[in-house]
């Protein structure tokens, strides 16, 4: 079995799907990560997928390494979001080829059903609005966890209106009670004096943990705000470079880790990740805020993984644009989601989305997005 063509389908800026094609039929869907789409389909077909073609996809994850060492003059986000294309592509491509799902070529089906938490994604929304917007969800949709934002996304101390952070702390706790897990994501807001004090507030209102407190790259002043906390640190989302994030789990950086799929590289390498938190006895609670399918991507993951045991992130916004790309979509239940037997990721791409997409291969547009 050899990999003999590579499509992307863009629709807009948001997202492109990538299909490969394999010389005894099979076809794998993938897609990269979210986000300035057009470029990374570019760097896709120049830089990427020259390295997958003709290649055997049981060699998956030796590519994977000889990409990101090919290309270690440029190293970052685009090289990864592009490479998450074709990794989730061709583990598509091996689900079919042996009839199994994803996530039990990953190690099996360690759960079945994978716990989600609702994260809201917004800074505009009064906190009391937001107690009152989580709390019905909370009771409509049966989720034990949800996740707020809180300063301003790296705000240099500033906040997304003033007063907010230090009102939204104790009225979701209100609202809530004490029964339900509350996050915070700070998303690099504080510096450290100001990450440690609101630190504490989110310890006095028991929270569960304090995301992104510092800025991503900050490795030495989240090291020195999670020192001074009970309350666990995480991140990593941000993260391309298997090596910072190792240096942020060996120096104990962070509590708990969070690779993101679309922005590491794919689940070849976030699949590392897990297992590396796995060893160092600390929780994996990958980042996905979007509706894609990196949200597939994420739950076979989580179903395979034994570090990825907590509540998982589900966004609760919506978002047109992620609407009509694949389906069947996943459907959250009593505040979970169960994961199927079905080969591959379990999914085909909608119709209507490859005809209203732009589609590329070799690195040259053959269709206008209609």
């Amino acid at each position: 079995m050899k990999i003999e063509r590579i499509e992307t389908y863009r629709r807009d800026d948001r997202v492109t799907l990538v299909k490969v094609y394999t010389d005894d039929g099979i076809e794998g869907l993938g897609q990269t990560s979210v986000f300035r789409a057009g470029l990374t389909a570019q760097v896709l077909h120049e830089m990427v997928a020259p390295a997958f073609l003709g290649s055997d996809p049981w060699d998956l994850e030796a590519i994977v390494a000889d990409v990101v060492r090919r290309h270690y003059k440029f190293a970052g986000s685009f090289l990864t979001r592009a490479l998450t294309g074709l990794d989730t592509a061709v583990w598509d491509v091996l689900g079919k080829a042996t009839g199994q799902p994803v996530h039990k070529l990953l190690g099996g089906c360690y759960r079945s059903e994978i716990g989600m938490y609702a994260s809201s994604m917004s800074r505009t929304i009064t906190p009391s609005d937001e107690a009152d917007r989580l709390a019905a969800i909370v009771a409509e949709q049966g989720f034990a966890g949800v996740k707020i934002r809180i300063g301003q996304e790296m705000g240099r101390d500033h906040d997304a209106s003033p007063g907010r952070t230090e009102a939204i702390i104790p009225q979701l706790r209100s609202a809530l009670g004490d029964d339900v897990i509350i996050h915070a994501d700070a998303n690099g807001a504080f510096t450290p004096g100001r990450a440690i004090r609101v630190g504490r507030m989110l310890e006095d209102q028991g929270y569960g943990h304090f995301e992104e407190p510092c800025p991503y790259a900050e490795t030495d002043n989240i090291r020195r705000v999670n020192a001074a906390l009970d309350i666990p640190v995480a991140g990593g989302e941000h993260d391309t470079s298997m090596e910072q994030i190792y240096r942020m789990v060996a120096g104990r950086a962070v509590d708990i880790i969070q690779p993101d799929i679309g922005y590491l590289g794919g689940v070849s390498r976030a699949r590392r990740v897990a297992a590396l938190a796995e060893t160092a006895g600390i929780p994996c609670t990958p980042h996905c805020s979007s509706r894609s399918m990196i949200q597939i991507f994420t739950l076979h993951l989580a179903a395979a993984m034994p570090s990825v045991f907590q509540l998982q992130e589900w966004s609760i916004e919506p978002d047109p644009q992620m609407e009509g790309i694949y389906a069947p979509l996943p459907q959250v239940r009593n505040g979970a989601v169960r994961i199927d037997d079905r080969p591959g990721w379990g999914v085909e791409l909608d119709p209507a989305f490859e005809k209203q997409a732009t589609l590329m291969t070799g690195g040259k547009i053959i269709s206008e997005a209609a």
